[in-house]
Order: structure tokens, then C-alpha cells, then sequence
């Protein structure tokens, strides 16, 4: 039987924040980013949403054993759901989306942590190249605020980006924050 798999959108695309074995691109389709505030923390969490105009990149990763114990442990704030006639894969695949009960209707004091931006577009452009991270930026809705960290960066699995990197990351957000 083949281990069942995850669908990463987010800094799950950035494999420097797992280990998981032989992490896969792939694209769920149906689905869209979105930026949610919630009553777990005092900035942004990035989560999916239905959308039947749209379909995302991210990569697939099997959980040996379907042990998803850590894996849920670390997506806390997420529900995990079965996704597996949205993506093209061999086995049963989920998908993390914020909680709804956790949501909040706000944006202006639930901020997006730069240091969390960083990671999810390192990990679109070591994936993908430039062409994934315009189609992040271009897939994911609901812009907040910014709570630039970068100097003290708050995210738990931060990492640290060159300077052609952050240009990047500024160059799309300056774009979808007008």
C-alpha cells in the first residue's frame, strides 16, 4: 500500500522546513491561497480556499506509515482534509486549511510576518524558478498588512535569503500591495 501524502502550498514547498522523503511539484486544482487572521496568533496564516477558476502549485510529500502525528502538530492551526480528486497522484492526499472556527474578518491587526513570506517564496523559486513565484504571488488573495521581521524574524522555521532573494520577495509584494 502506498504511504498517503500531503499537498504543501505554503512553506511546505520550502523543503529546507521538512524532511520529508522525495517531495514532489504538483497542482491542486480547484483551490486558492489566501491570506486568514485568526484567534490562534496576532499575524497572517496562509490557507486554501475553494475556487474553481483556479489551480496552485505546490509539492507533494508522502507521511511514511500515514503517521501524520508531527505533521499535524506543526499545522495546529489547520484542519487536514482528503484533496485526493483535486491533485494527480497515486495515493490519498490532504490538504491543510485554516480551521474556519478560528477565522477572523479582519486584516488590519493580523499581519503577514515577512520572515514567513521569505520562506514560502524560497521555496517557490527553488522548486519552481521566477515562474513560481509570480504564480504564488498571482494565486494568493487577501493581502494584509506587512510586519516586516526580517532583522528579528518571528517565523519558527525562518531562513536566511540572499539578497536577490528579498528583492524578489519585495519586487511581488510591492506589486500586490497596491
Amino acid at each position: 500500500m502506498t504511504d498517503p501524502a500531503f499537498f504543501g502550498y505554503g512553506s511546505l514547498v520550502n523543503l529546507s522546513t521538512h524532511d520529508y522523503a522525495q517531495p514532489t511539484p504538483a497542482t491542486l486544482a480547484g483551490w486558492r491561497r489566501v491570506w486568514r487572521a485568526t484567534r490562534m496568533r496576532n499575524t497572517a496564516f496562509l490557507s486554501v480556499e475553494r475556487c474553481n477558476d483556479t489551480a496552485i502549485k505546490g509539492i507533494i510529500a508522502h507521511v511514511p506509515g500515514g503517521n501524520w502525528a508531527l505533521l499535524d502538530k506543526r499545522e495546529a492551526a489547520y484542519h487536514r482534509h482528503d484533496v485526493s480528486t483535486d491533485v494527480a497522484h497515486n495515493a490519498p492526499t490532504a490538504v491543510y486549511q485554516v480551521t474556519p472556527d478560528n477565522i477572523i474578518e479582519t486584516k488590519t491587526d493580523y499581519p503577514i510576518m515577512l520572515s514567513y513570506l521569505d520562506v514560502v517564496v524560497q521555496g517557490y523559486l527553488q522548486v519552481f524558478g521566477e515562474d513560481g513565484v509570480r504564480h504564488f504571488f498571482d494565486t494568493t488573495s487577501d493581502w494584509q498588512p506587512i510586519l516586516n521581521d526580517r532583522a528579528d524574524p518571528q517565523y519558527p522555521r525562518h531562513q536566511s535569503l540572499s539578497r536577490a532573494e528579498q528583492d524578489l520577495v519585495d519586487h511581488h509584494l510591492a506589486a500586490v500591495m497596491q
